[in-house]
């Protein structure tokens, strides 16, 4: 569900944008997104793996941004989250080869979904995570 991972990242990032000189353990983070720390790993996961946060273990552990916000695009949060899946999703279901439509349907919607994933992409390639984080 990238409409969900990408909120949470996003919030992710922006605490860690907001207390940049800090580590910020997963508890507090879980804690501003009134969620499971669990699901809060999961996307730190992902951001350390994009090269976005690097973590500490121990007492004063925690993660903290590896580049300045302003050097992060909303744009290379947003292609990190979605991954190689387009925001929309195709039916699971083999449509009708027979017909008309069925046999062309995935080429046509594939088309139209990297459409809205580009415009997704350069829309939030216009703001950087410091200018959003300012918005606080």
């Amino acid at each position: 569900m990238v409409k969900t991972r990408f909120s949470i990242a996003l919030h992710i990032m922006t605490l860690l944008s907001i207390y940049y000189e800090d580590w910020l353990p997963s508890t507090t983070i879980a804690g501003s997104l009134n969620i499971n720390p669990v699901l809060v790993r999961k996307e730190l996961v992902t951001l350390k793996e994009g090269g976005f946060i690097e973590s500490k273990e121990g007492k004063n552990g925690g993660v903290r941004l590896l580049k300045a916000p302003s050097k992060i695009l909303l744009s290379d949060i947003f292609n990190l989250v979605k991954g190689p899946d387009t925001v929309l999703s195709k039916l699971k279901n083999t449509p009708n080869p027979s017909c008309r439509v069925g046999k062309q349907i995935n080429d046509k919607l594939t088309a139209v979904m990297s459409t809205i994933d580009n415009a997704i992409s350069n829309e939030l390639n216009k703001q950087t995570l410091e200018e959003f984080k300012n918005r606080f």
